[in-house]
């Protein structure tokens, strides 16, 4: 078996197992029960596990050369996910930038032990799980004490209620229709052939997932909302 592992590898799967409950908990308890997002449910837990292993086995380097690797390895990652992917919402971006910073940290502390003049070294699992206690709290924190708004993007029909003399009508009918509490409406693209106006809903409610879009859409046709 000390062929096949290293020594220090019960520690780094120790470590391991805490983080992935620990960002499984933000992700289902804080991030999911709001927003009901599977898809974003599903990127956070996988990119948890992946930056993990791949901090890791970059720390396998020489100590100088893990630190500029990992570094810019994260850099190319978020530069992929910059470029190549839709435009992500900032709470959903802070919540990614909170999985991956403590996947870092878990995966980038060193294993305890004691060194040549008995003193230990490295970092014990009570204090990343102290970090992890502090991180948590503090999102429950704000997220109670910081009443996050809810939006969506809906293809709306009635266009003769987008006038600004109508506003309140507009607002009454997209509460009765989405069965939702409607605290502003902004108008974006309108399109008279088809009878349809782009509308970016700001609602209360931890209902995140009740709304859904009917139909995909280009993002140029919503652009300007």
């Amino acid at each position: 078996m000390e062929e096949l592992f290293s020594a220090g590898f019960p520690s780094i799967l120790m470590r391991f197992v805490i983080c992935l409950l620990v960002n499984w908990f933000i992700v289902q308890f804080l991030y999911f029960r709001k927003s009901q997002r599977r898809d974003f449910y599903f990127t956070f837990v996988i990119i948890s596990v992946a930056i993990f292993f791949l901090v890791y086995l970059m720390m396998g380097m020489d100590r100088g050369k893990a630190t500029m690797g990992v570094g810019l390895g994260l850099f190319g990652i978020f530069s992929i996910m910059r470029y190549r992917t839709d435009t992500m919402p900032v709470r959903e971006m802070t919540y990614l930038f909170v999985v991956v910073c403590l996947s870092v940290v878990h995966a980038m502390a060193d294993m305890v032990g004691v060194d040549a003049k008995g003193k230990i070294i490295g970092t014990p699992v009570c204090e990343l799980i102290v970090i992890d206690i502090i991180v948590v709290a503090a999102i429950i924190l704000f997220e109670r004490v910081l009443k996050v708004e809810n939006t969506k993007l809906i293809q709306y029909d009635r266009i003769e209620l987008v006038k600004p003399d109508k506003r309140q009508e507009l607002i009454a009918d997209l509460d009765q229709r989405l069965g939702i509490k409607v605290t502003d409406v902004k108008v974006g693209a309108i399109d008279f052939l088809r009878d349809m106006a782009m509308l970016r809903v700001t609602y209360e409610g931890d209902n995140a997932g009740a709304i859904e879009n009917m139909i995909k859409i280009k993002n140029s046709e919503y652009a300007n909302v």
